[in-house]
């Protein structure tokens, strides 16, 4: 008998409805910046309805009123920080920072051998930290985890730096959407295949059987 296909990792970590959501109210902020002859005070306004819109729209299909909470919050704090310093960049100004934490949050993450990747893809399938007594698994991990370093963080933080500090508001925007849902996506795909690249064909996956122990393991 042939052995089972191994699942993607896009189909382990799930949909894209966060990164899309995320990425709707600075288009709003965008357009009522342009549409108020470059008012701050109306793009604020308008990001800040269009994600309240979504998020009531996300409860009444089943979502958490938690994750409508901080979506909000963290658009409301965007753009208090744009009208406190009277620049409409600024409103992008906390998702660069937070790009750049994650950026070497993550890298310090597989230094200390705890690569974040295998934290939350044990998370997702209830192993809490046993992946981490696999020593294949975990250099699996951690070579994918520089995937979403240097091609999501890193790169974010290049692109969204550049045009924040060149004052491109309108670029910014379109970078905010390019760079959400399209770039994670590549991001998992990538990192899933740097991932199963680096577990043997007799490797028992991501799923680790139970009874598993890390001497039954291969090592490389």
């Amino acid at each position: 008998m042939s052995p089972e296909p191994r699942e993607s990792l896009a189909q382990i970590l799930g949909g894209r409805r966060g990164a899309l959501d995320a990425s709707i109210p600075p288009v709003g902020f965008v357009a009522g910046w342009l549409a108020a002859g470059q008012s701050i005070a109306w793009g604020a306004g308008a990001a800040i309805a269009v994600a309240v819109a979504l998020g009531i729209y996300r409860i009444t299909r089943g979502g958490k009123v938690r994750a409508l909470v901080v979506s909000l919050a963290a658009v409301v704090a965007a753009a208090l920080i744009a009208l406190h310093t009277g620049r409409a960049q600024d409103f992008f100004l906390l998702q660069l920072m937070s790009n750049v934490a994650s950026a070497l949050l993550w890298a310090a993450s597989i230094v200390v051998r705890w690569p974040l990747l295998g934290v939350v893809v044990g998370l997702v399938l209830g192993q809490k930290t046993r992946w981490r007594r696999d020593p294949v698994l975990l250099k699996a991990y951690s070579r994918a985890s520089w995937v979403w370093v240097f091609g999501q963080y890193t790169l974010r933080v290049v692109v969204y730096g550049l045009l924040w500090w060149s004052g491109q508001v309108i670029a910014l925007g379109v970078a905010r959407t390019v760079l959400s849902w399209p770039l994670v996506a590549l991001t998992v795909a990538v990192s899933g295949w740097v991932l199963y690249r680096a577990l043997p064909p007799e490797h028992p996956g991501l799923r680790l059987a139970p009874e598993t122990r890390p001497d039954d393991l291969p090592r490389t």
